[in-house]
């Protein structure tokens, strides 16, 4: 078997991509003292208000036991409330709080500029193009991961 360079497999490159934009994203949230995980997880309650954490792991794609030490972070940062859920008291769900609310209002444009700052290097016309197959890799390999993103409704 011929021996590959490190530096041109592509396992080494998407692991140095994601060390550059977790980075660059926390250059850009430093002022909120916020991590990409904590982001999604806010995004999505937001978008999903009384989700469960189990239901939250699956949507952002990140395993259980993580994901409870992020939201414990978040809770006792006061910008997501954990409560019983009325139909069964052994499910938490989750809703984010006004500071929650507020802190994806002033993350939005930070965000974007992180997200800017990933693509920059790339030309233009070069940026939907490399998305494009980067989403295509991604999605067909997303049951070799350890925590599959699932997307079917909450309810």
């Amino acid at each position: 078997m011929a021996s590959q360079n490190l530096y041109s497999m592509p396992g080494h490159l998407i692991r140095r991509a994601q060390q550059i934009a977790v980075s660059i994203f926390l250059d850009e949230c430093a002022s909120l003292d916020m991590t990409p995980v904590q982001y999604a997880a806010l995004v999505t309650i937001r978008d999903n208000p009384g989700i469960d954490a189990t239901r939250l792991s699956a949507l952002v794609a990140f395993d259980r036991s993580t994901l409870a030490n992020v939201l414990e972070r978040l809770e006792t940062k006061r910008l997501i409330l954990r409560s019983g859920n009325h139909n069964d008291r052994r499910v938490k769900v989750l809703r984010l709080t006004p500071e929650g609310e507020a802190v994806l209002v002033q993350a939005e444009p930070l965000v974007e500029r992180a997200q800017m700052r990933i693509l920059a290097p790339l030309p233009p016309d070069d940026r939907q193009a490399f998305l494009s197959i980067l989403a295509r890799l991604v999605e067909s390999n997303n049951e070799a991961s350890r925590a599959p993103l699932r997307l079917v409704s909450a309810s």
